[in-house]
């Protein structure tokens, strides 16, 4: 559109400098010389001509950008309400854990994932994942992600072995460029134990009796490799224990002067809140970030906060 409209401007700045140089130099022949007349008559009638060709294709493709633009809107705000769809619109508690949990997408449509499910045989199961890009393929993965995650899981099998198919699906619907980080725990609320495997996520930090700990056992990010296998971690946790899981848009905004938020900061934040509900800690640490950075998200920011209730368990232990 802008070439066209640059090209007629050009014709028409040129024409009009021959109209006013012929206006200048034959101002005094203008009344007796026909050439003259017919000559600047020709010259402004060519312009408006041009002006008017210019001015009609430019509304032409003023109209067809709009089109575009809402035609893409339109994709993207269906995208962004599927999207939304897929989030858990209720997370389960009484069942010796509560939870709270905030996506904010950079860009209208988030590559990040979390996830909390109650499953019938009374398991808690929770993950959160950061796909590889952003946009609308990083959603689509997410998405994709998701539906084979929630089918695994109701077979059954270990988190280990859950991690590791998902891995496989992963490495065979996508190419070598795409991977996803993830957490999985499983949550018995018989045994006071969360289950967990990080698949190359940044690790969650474990607020109150297991302060300082980094849930950190697992493997390599999902669909790196088309066979990975994966330990399993195990944590036991103590009433009003705060497990933060989140993905690097929180702990690696960036402020102006270039330097991140970081782990060390967020820890700070949820263990000086750590008797708040969980509601109040999340709007906290987000508002931390916000005046952290000064500026709207540069990445994906998820956030999962979860606190263990009910009676008090004994120590901590990984295997």
């Amino acid at each position: 559109m802008w070439a066209l409209a640059g090209r007629d401007t050009l014709y028409l700045v040129g024409i009009l400098l021959l109209a006013g140089l012929l206006l200048f130099f034959g101002r005094d022949l203008l009344q007796g010389s026909v050439l003259v007349t017919w000559g600047l008559t020709f010259g402004g009638t060519t312009a408006v001509v041009v002006l008017v060709a210019a001015l009609y294709r430019v509304r032409i493709e003023l109209r067809r950008s709009r089109r575009q633009l809402a035609r893409r809107e339109a994709e993207l705000t269906f995208a962004r309400e599927v999207q939304r769809a897929l989030f858990p619109k209720h997370l389960p508690s009484g069942d010796g854990l509560e939870f709270s949990a905030v996506c904010i997408p950079a860009r209208g449509i988030s590559g990040d994932y979390y996830d909390v499910m109650q499953l019938p045989d009374g398991r808690v199961v929770l993950a959160v994942a950061d796909i590889s890009g952003k946009g609308v393929p990083a959603a689509i993965l997410m998405a994709n992600l998701q539906a084979v995650l929630r089918m695994i899981v109701e077979s059954g099998r270990s988190p280990g072995e859950v991690v590791s198919k998902l891995s496989q699906h992963l490495h065979q619907v996508t190419d070598a460029s795409k991977f996803a980080t993830f957490f999985y725990a499983e949550w018995n609320k018989a045994d006071r134990l969360l289950r967990y495997v990080n698949a190359g996520h940044h690790s969650p930090i474990v607020i109150g009796s297991c302060r300082g700990q980094r849930l950190e056992r697992g493997g390599l990010p999902l669909g790196v490799f088309p066979d990975l296998e994966f330990q399993t971690g195990e944590v036991e946790l103590a009433a009003g224990d705060i497990i933060v899981v989140y993905s690097d848009g929180i702990t690696e905004a960036v402020a102006r002067s270039g330097d991140e938020f970081g782990e060390q900061r967020l820890e700070k934040i949820v263990e000086s809140l750590a008797h708040e509900p969980l509601a109040e800690i999340q709007r906290r640490v987000l508002e931390a970030v916000r005046n952290w950075t000064n500026r709207e998200p540069q990445d994906d920011m998820t956030l999962l906060l979860v606190r263990a209730t009910g009676q008090l368990a004994g120590r901590s232990e990984e295997n």
